[in-house]
């Protein structure tokens, strides 16, 4: 049976609309290449985590923790080269591409080709531009490296056209990007990643940018669904049913978003389990969203009092509050509200709260998507805020007036 895929993307944005969808949704442009087990989803998980904040990780190769859980489709180069891409909001302030030339077993996965674009540019090794501190190319701003006179791999800084929406192409000249050589990879089937942290160079940052309009926003869907979620890049700020946060600062992190989470409390009743000092980010880059071992231990404490009627079951991965609902006819789960500190509450229900082994049947083993790392956050860090939390919900990054916005039900 032929799977119907929305061609367009879902919602009203106003801006330069991409599509977005999950890399596990049968329209996905990655096709099966892009698809891998709900366990090998878990391990990624606590890599990407841990990749946030340069916690080391062994067993991966270069790049290997670029892996986005959700995709677009953007155009680079002049003619424009449609290439598949990730997106993150908590970068290093660098857009990825895959560029030939890429080595034999590199190129499996569309890569931009320099050689064919007429308004390429490489930055000069040394300008401010250049985000390479050892660049070993002549002068441009390039870097190779080599394991005991081997290439391992390589990367260059070059500046070209990009062109955003596929219904109305809107361009941008002059966008920087690090194109990944000669073995350096995504490794998740796609030609890169999109940055739209707050750095200068970012994607954000270069924005259309006025009073009434956002620096972008967007709607993540299910893996599982059918129509597409949007990333809409300076759209117009949306009237009406809208809760905004301040937007907050970590000195050690200056390209990440962060809010204020004052607490977490549970729909059927116990007290408010308070966050420890310090932000949390709103991540692109894990499904999951990850507290300080004592706040975690609070929620669960409250979380598994009011689950006592059902069965236990293993921990899946990082998730250890895990619960099988196999041959049940209905469950209930506690909803989750996240508190911030001006008031406001982003709710989650059962199909964001939880994370159950079979997506496609709730009746099969479910965890609490929230777990807490081995290893401590950076100093001003008090949770991270993944995208199972905001999936179906616009989230608007106002950046000119320093507030991040949300609306719930959007895709």
């Amino acid at each position: 049976m032929m799977t119907y895929c929305s061609t367009v993307p879902y919602g009203g944005s106003t801006g330069s609309s991409l599509p977005v969808v999950h890399r596990m949704s049968p329209c996905s442009p990655l096709g099966a290449a892009g698809k891998q087990d709900r366990s090998s989803v878990l391990h990624r998980d606590d890599t990407r985590l841990r990749s946030l904040f340069a916690v080391p990780v062994t067993g991966t190769t270069p790049n290997s923790s670029y892996e986005p859980e959700y995709h677009v489709t953007i155009g680079y180069g002049t003619p424009a080269q449609n290439l598949t891409v990730g997106f993150n909001a908590g970068s290093s302030g660098q857009t990825l591409l895959q560029c030939k030339p890429c080595g034999d077993s590199a190129c499996a996965i569309p890569p931009f080709d320099p050689s064919q674009s007429s308004s390429i540019t490489q930055v000069p090794c040394g300008s401010p531009d250049c985000p390479l501190q050892n660049c070993t190319i002549g002068s441009s701003c390039s870097v190779i490296v080599k394991d005991k006179g081997i290439v391992q791999y390589g990367s260059v800084v070059v500046t070209d056209t990009l062109t955003l929406s596929q219904s109305t192409p809107t361009t941008m000249e002059d966008f920087r990007v690090t194109c990944l050589e000669m073995g350096a990879t995504t490794t998740d089937s796609s030609s890169g990643i999109l940055d739209l942290s707050r750095d200068k160079h970012s994607l954000a940052s270069r924005a259309p940018s006025s009073p009434d309009m956002v620096a972008f926003s967007y709607c993540l869907p299910s893996e599982l669904a059918v129509h597409q979620g949007f990333l809409s890049i300076g759209t117009l700020r949306p009237a009406g049913n809208t809760s905004y946060i301040a937007l907050r600062s970590v000195a050690a992190l200056p390209n990440m978003y962060f809010v204020r989470l004052a607490g977490i409390d549970l729909s059927l009743g116990g007290p408010q389990i308070p966050i420890p000092d310090g932000d949390a980010l709103i991540a692109l880059h894990t499904t999951f969203t990850y507290l300080k071992p004592e706040t975690y231990a609070g929620l669960c404490d409250q979380f598994r009092a009011q689950m006592t009627r059902y069965p236990v079951a293993p921990p899946m991965g990082v998730l250890d509050t895990c619960y099988n609902f196999t041959g049940l006819r209905s469950f209930g789960v506690p909803t989750i509200y996240l508190r911030f500190d001006n008031g406001v509450s982003m709710v989650l229900g059962i199909p964001v709260a939880m994370y159950f082994s079979d997506r496609d049947n709730p009746f099969s083993v479910g965890c609490l998507a929230f777990s807490s790392p081995v290893w401590a956050f950076p100093p001003g860090v008090s949770a991270v805020i993944g995208t199972l939390a905001q999936e179906g919900t616009e989230m608007l990054y106002d950046v000119r007036a320093g507030k991040v916005g949300y609306i719930p039900g959007r895709c």
